[in-house]
C-alpha cells in the first residue's frame, strides 16, 4: 500500500532535516607520535563512504557548481540504475518507465529535454521504449539511463552552471558518465568478477545479472587495457489499472438536433424521456422506441439518467452531461516483459609520460525488450455514435462527487473487449572516441576529442489484437471509500473465450467483432553523432590561465515507420474449425491485485498462437510509398569560445577563484519530413508521402562567469552567472501535417522553431565543517525568455500549405476552417528556487557510532508559465498560467547509513512532489498530473576478506505505486501499477 500523503510528508521532513547528498571529502590522514616526531600515516577509505569522499573532493575543487557520484569499488556502482543514483544529488528529481525503473530525470525543475549528457566526454543521444502511458518511445533529445549497465561506469557528474569550454544545449544540467581506465588503478593488474540473482515479489523469478573488468598494464606501466561487461537478464510486470482519459459525458453524446440548433443527450434515453436517442442512427443498428440498437433494450431508469443530464460545466450551461466526468476506457492492465541488457567496454590507455595521455575508448550497449501487455475494458466510453459508442449504452444507476467525478454506476449494453498488446524494441548504443592530451611544458597544454557514436532504436513489432463481446448488461464502475482506482464488473464471465468473438465486421465497421492493428511499425530511430574538440591551454602567469577552443558536432537523426500493405488491413475469419478458445490464453494470478470483486484472470489473443493461425510472418509492409511516417534532422553545430581562469591564491585576504568566457555557436539545420497525401489514379496503395524538407541557420552568444570565494579554509561561497539555450525536441523539428477531415482538425510541426533560452544565475554558500562533511545552502534563478508551446487555432485548410488531394473522398473541402495544433515560441517565464544539503559522517562520535553517517537534501522549485490554450488570429482567446511541465516543487532524499570498511548497510528514502504532465488536458480538464511518491531503497555489503565481497540490495521496500491523474480539482485517475519489492543477492571476487 502507498504511503499517504501525510505520512510522506511528515517522513520526507525528518529525512531531510537529518540526512544528505551524494559527496563527501576525503578523511585526512591521522597523526600519530613516535618517539618524538610527528608522522603522517595515510587512512585509506573505500566502500560506500570512499566513493562519498572521492565525489565531495570534485566537487569542492570545481569552480562550477557541480555534483558527483562515485563507484563504491571496482565495478561497483553505488545503485542499480545510473537515474536512480542521481535522486541522491540535490535538485535532481527522477521519471520512472516501465517495471519503476528509472528512466531519465529532472533537474531543478528542467525535465528531459533540458539535460545534456556526455559519455567519456563527448555528448551521446540514448532511446529506448514504454508504455504508450509513459510516452512510448523516446525520438528526442532526451536521454535515458535505463538503456545502460550501471557496471560499465565508474563515475557521474551533474553540472548544474555552465563554463564556456562546456558544449551547450542545457538550461538544466550537464551530466558526464565516466567509464573506467586502466590507469584510474593503482594496481598494475585487476580483475574482479560479480554475480547477483534478481528477484521480484510480483514476477516470483529469479533472474540474473552479472559483470566483469579486466585491467592490464604494460611496457613499464606506461600503456593499459580494459575491458569490462556487464550482461542482465529480467522479467518485469505490472499490474492496476488504466483509465487512458477522463471524458465529460456530453463528449460522445448523440446529437439528435442539427448543426445550427444541436440537442446533445449523452446516452441511450430511457422508456419515457421526452426525445429518443440514439437517433438518427446511420445504417442498420435496430435503434427503436424499445430498443438502443438491436436486442439492446433501453433502460427504464429516469432518474440515474436525469443524474447525467443535469450535471453541468459553468463553461457549458446548456450541455446535458458536460460537467460528469467518467474514465473512457476503464480498465484493468497486466504488463510482462522480457528484458534483456548487456553492455561493455574496451579501453587502450598510452601514458609514456607524466606530460601525455592518450586514451582510445570504445563503448557498447544494448537493451532488448518483449513487452506484452493486455487489458479488460469497457469500450463504449470512448467512441461516438458512428461506431456504436456510447450513445447505445443505458446508465441504470449512477451517482458523483461534488466535483463531477464518478463514483458509482452501472451500465447495460457496454461492448466489453480483451486486448493484448506486443511490443518488441532493441535499443543498441555504440561509441568509439579518441582523446589526447600533452603538455609541451608546465605553461602550455593542448586537448582534443575526436569520436562518433550510433543510438539505433529497432522497433521490429508493435501488434494489437482484440477480442469483442457486444452489447453486455451490469457493467459497474465503484470509487466508492475513496478509492484511487474502481472496482470494475464487466457483466459477464471474462475468464470464458465463450464470452468473446473473433471475426469481420458483419456491418462494415459498425460493429468491431475482434481484430488487430499493426500501429506502425516497423520501425526504426537512428541518431549518429560524430564530434570534433580541439582546445589549447596556456597558463601566462600563476594567477591568469587562457583557454581558446572550438568544437564541431554533426547530429543526424532519422526515423522511419512502415504500414501494413491496405490489402492485408481488413480482419480475416478465424479459419473453419479454429474457436476463441484455440488462439486465446489465461491472464492469471491476479486474485489478491485488484480487490474482490474484480476478475481474478481473463481471456486474451495469445500473440504467438494467432501469429500462426493467420501467418503474420508473411504479410507485406510498406513504407513511405504508402503514406507511412519518415523524417530526418540533420544539425551541423561549429563553435568556438575563449576563457579566462583565474586564482588569486592565498596573498589575497578573501583567496577568488574561476572562470569568465564566452561562447559563441552556429546551428545549421535541415529538417526533412513527409507529408500524407491521396496517390493518383492507379497508384499501388491510395496513399502515398509527399517530401518537405526545411534548411535554416541561427546563432547564439553565450557568456558565462563562476566565481568561488574561498571566505574561510572551511568556508566557501559561489556565484555564477549565464546565458544558456536548448533545442528543441527533434520530432518538433519535422515539416510535417496531420489533418482529420471529418472533425476538420489538424496538428502542424515547426521546424523554424527557436531554442528555448535563459539567463541564469546561481549562489551558494558552502561549509566543508569537518574532514568528510558538509553544508550547503544554494539559490538559483532562471530567466527563461522563450518556450514551446502547441497552441490551437482556427485555420482556413488553403492556408496551411497542404495539397487540397489530402481532402480528396472527404466531407471537407479546401475553404472549410480547421481547428489546427500548432507549435510556436511563446514567452517563457521566471523559474527559481533553492536547496539545502547536508552530508554529515559522524565519525566524531564514541566506538561503534563513529561509523555511521547521514546524507540529506531538499529543493524547492518555483515557476510561471502562461499557456496559451487557444489563438484567434494571432491573438490569445485562452490561456491559464501553471509551474512548467514536469517540475516538482519540492523534492528530497535521505540516506543514513553505516561503514566501518568491512560492512556497510544503508537506507535511502527519495520524495517527489506532484508534477504536471501536460497542458491542456482533454475539454473540461486543465491539466494532466503525476501524483507525488516516495520511494524507499536499501543496500548492505560485507568485505569476507580482501577478495570477497557479498552484497545485498532491495528496491521499493514500501511498494510505492506511481500515480497518473487529470485534472488539478478532481485528480481523477489515470494510470496507476503494482511493481513490486525487487531485492538483490549477489557477490564480487577480485583478483
Amino acid at each position: 500500500m502507498s504511503m499517504s500523503k501525510y505520512g510522506r510528508s511528515l517522513v520526507c521532513a525528518a529525512v531531510s532535516a537529518a540526512l544528505g547528498s551524494a559527496s563527501i571529502l576525503p578523511l585526512a590522514a591521522s597523526a600519530a607520535e613516535t618517539g618524538g616526531d610527528t608522522q603522517l600515516e595515510e587512512v585509506v577509505v573505500t566502500g560506500f563512504r570512499g566513493s562519498l569522499n572521492t565525489a565531495l573532493a570534485e566537487k569542492r575543487s570545481e569552480t562550477s557548481a557541480i555534483d558527483v557520484i562515485a563507484a563504491e569499488d571496482i565495478g561497483k556502482f553505488p545503485d542499480s540504475n545510473l537515474a536512480e543514483s542521481m535522486q541522491r544529488i540535490p535538485g535532481v528529481t527522477l521519471s520512472r518507465g516501465d517495471g519503476g525503473e528509472g528512466r531519465n530525470i529532472s533537474v531543478r525543475g528542467l525535465g528531459p529535454l533540458f539535460t545534456r549528457v556526455r559519455i567519456n566526454g563527448m555528448e551521446a543521444a540514448a532511446q529506448t521504449g514504454s508504455s504508450d502511458i509513459y510516452g512510448a518511445g523516446n525520438s528526442g533529445r532526451s536521454f535515458d539511463f535505463n538503456v545502460f549497465p550501471t557496471e560499465i561506469f565508474s563515475e557521474l557528474a551533474v553540472r548544474k552552471t555552465p563554463s564556456a569550454d562546456v558544449e551547450e544545449g542545457s538550461l538544466g544540467a550537464t551530466v558526464d558518465l565516466k567509464a573506467p581506465r586502466p590507469f584510474d588503478f593503482d594496481d598494475e593488474s585487476v580483475v574482479t568478477l560479480t554475480g547477483r540473482g534478481v528477484y521480484n515479489t510480483l514476477t516470483e523469478d529469479l533472474d540474473p545479472r552479472a559483470s566483469m573488468l579486466f585491467s592490464q598494464k604494460f611496457l613499464d606501466n606506461t600503456f593499459g587495457v580494459l575491458a569490462s561487461a556487464a550482461f542482465q537478464k529480467r522479467n518485469i510486470r505490472e499490474v492496476g489499472y488504466s483509465a487512458v482519459d477522463i471524458l465529460s459525458a456530453n463528449t460522445n453524446a448523440n446529437n439528435i438536433g442539427t448543426p445550427q440548433s444541436p440537442i446533445w443527450l449523452p446516452y441511450c434515453t430511457p422508456v419515457g424521456w421526452t426525445a429518443t436517442a440514439p437517433s438518427p442512427v446511420p445504417g442498420t443498428r435496430g435503434a427503436t422506441d424499445a430498443n438502443c440498437s438491436t436486442n439492446n433494450p433501453r433502460s427504464s431508469d429516469l432518474a440515474a439518467y436525469q443524474t447525467v443530464y443535469n450535471l453541468r460545466r459553468a463553461s457549458l450551461p446548456d450541455v446535458p452531461g458536460s460537467g460528469a466526468f467518467l474514465p473512457r476506457l476503464p480498465r484493468y492492465v497486466n504488463s510482462e516483459q522480457d528484458t534483456e541488457r548487456t553492455g561493455g567496454t574496451l579501453t587502450l590507455q598510452w601514458m609514456p609520460s607524466e606530460n601525455t595521455n592518450i586514451v582510445l575508448d570504445g563503448l557498447l550497449s544494448r537493451y532488448q525488450v518483449e513487452r506484452r501487455d493486455n487489458y479488460i475494458l469497457g469500450l463504449s466510453f470512448g467512441r461516438n455514435l458512428t461506431n456504436n459508442g456510447q450513445p447505445m449504452v443505458s446508465v441504470r444507476d449512477i451517482s458523483f462527487d461534488e466535483h463531477g467525478s464518478v463514483q458509482r454506476a452501472v451500465f447495460d449494453g457496454v461492448d466489453v473487449r480483451s486486448e493484448g498488446l506486443v511490443d518488441q524494441f532493441v535499443s543498441t548504443f555504440e561509441q568509439v572516441n579518441l582523446t589526447f592530451e600533452h603538455s609541451f611544458s608546465d605553461k602550455f597544454k593542448i586537448t582534443g576529442l575526436a569520436g562518433r557514436s550510433n543510438s539505433i532504436w529497432d522497433g521490429p513489432m508493435r501488434l494489437q489484437t482484440f477480442l469483442d463481446a457486444i452489447d453486455t448488461d451490469n457493467f459497474a464502475l465503484d470509487f466508492r471509500g475513496g478509492r484511487e482506482t474502481p472496482l470494475i464488473g464487466f457483466g459477464i464471465d471474462v475468464n470464458d473465450p465463450n464470452s468473446f468473438q473473433y471475426a469481420p465486421s458483419p456491418d462494415g465497421n459498425q460493429t468491431v467483432l475482434g481484430g488487430f492493428s499493426t500501429q506502425g511499425k516497423p520501425s526504426r530511430n537512428v541518431t549518429q553523432i560524430a564530434n570534433f574538440d580541439l582546445a589549447l591551454e596556456w597558463q601566462a602567469t600563476d594567477m591568469f590561465a587562457f583557454t581558446w577552443g572550438g568544437q564541431y558536432r554533426e547530429n543526424d537523426f532519422h526515423s522511419r515507420n512502415s504500414n501494413l500493405v491496405p490489402s492485408q488491413v481488413p480482419v480475416q475469419a478465424l479459419p473453419a474449425g479454429v474457436t476463441v478458445a484455440d488462439i486465446s490464453r489465461q491472464i492469471t494470478g491476479l486474485d489478491d491485485l485488484f480487490g474482490s470483486g474484480a476478475p481474478a484472470s481473463w481471456v486474451a489473443v495469445d500473440p504467438k498462437k494467432w501469429r500462426d493461425v493467420f501467418n503474420f510472418a508473411d504479410m507485406d509492409f510498406c513504407g513511405v510509398e504508402c503514406g507511412a511516417a519518415q523524417s530526418q534532422i540533420l544539425e551541423k553545430v561549429t563553435s568556438g569560445y575563449f576563457m579566462v581562469s583565474f586564482e588569486s591564491g592565498s596573498d589575497w585576504f578573501i583567496p577568488v577563484r574561476g572562470d569568465i568566457g564566452v561562447r559563441y555557436v552556429q546551428t545549421d539545420q535541415s529538417a526533412v519530413g513527409h507529408i500524407p497525401v491521396n496517390a493518383p489514379a492507379g497508384a499501388p496503395f491510395p496513399t502515398v508521402g509527399q517530401r518537405n524538407q526545411v534548411d535554416r541557420d541561427y546563432s547564439d552568444t553565450l557568456p558565462s562567469l563562476n566565481v568561488v570565494f574561498d571566505l574561510t579554509p572551511d568556508l566557501l561561497a559561489r556565484f555564477s552567472a549565464a546565458k544558456v539555450m536548448s533545442r528543441p525536441e527533434l520530432g518538433n523539428l519535422t515539416p510535417t501535417a496531420t489533418i482529420t477531415a471529418t472533425t476538420r482538425t489538424g496538428t502542424v510541426n515547426n521546424p523554424f522553431l527557436d531554442p528555448i533560452r535563459a539567463k541564469t544565475a546561481d549562489l551558494s554558500l558552502e561549509w566543508y565543517f569537518r574532514p568528510g562533511s558538509l553544508l550547503s545552502v544554494a539559490y538559483f534563478y532562471k530567466d527563461i525568455e522563450t518556450y514551446i508551446q502547441r497552441i490551437t487555432s482556427p485555420v482556413v485548410y488553403t492556408e496551411l500549405g497542404l495539397p487540397d488531394a489530402l481532402l480528396a473522398g472527404t466531407p471537407a473541402s479546401p475553404t472549410d476552417v480547421f481547428n489546427v495544433s500548432r507549435l510556436e515560441n511563446t514567452d517563457g517565464g521566471p523559474l527559481k528556487g533553492f536547496e539545502l544539503n547536508a552530508q554529515v559522517q559522524l565519525d566524531m562520535l564514541p566506538g561503534f557510532w563513529s561509523n555511521f553517517g547521514v546524507l540529506g537534501n531538499y529543493t524547492r522549485v518555483e515557476s510561471e508559465i502562461e499557456y496559451i490554450l487557444t489563438s484567434v488570429g494571432g491573438v490569445v482567446t485562452s490561456s491559464t498560467t501553471a509551474d512548467l511541465v514536469g517540475l516538482s516543487k519540492n523534492s528530497a532524499s535521505g540516506t543514513l547509513f553505516y561503514d566501518d570498511g568491512r560492512f556497510s548497510i544503508r537506507g535511502t528514502g527519495t520524495y517527489r512532489d506532484k508534477y504536471i504532465r501536460g497542458i491542456p488536458a482533454s475539454a473540461g480538464s486543465d491539466l494532466q498530473g503525476n501524483s507525488d511518491t516516495f520511494y524507499v531503497d536499501a543496500a548492505a555489503s560485507w568485505n569476507f576478506n580482501d577478495n570477497l565481497t557479498l552484497i545485498l540490495e532491495a528496491q521499493n521496500l514500501t511498494e510505492e505505486r506511481n500515480t497518473l491523474f487529470i485534472d488539478s480539482v478532481r485528480e481523477d485517475t489515470l494510470f496507476q501499477t503494482d511493481i513490486g519489492r525487487t531485492y538483490t543477492l549477489g557477490a564480487t571476487y577480485k583478483f
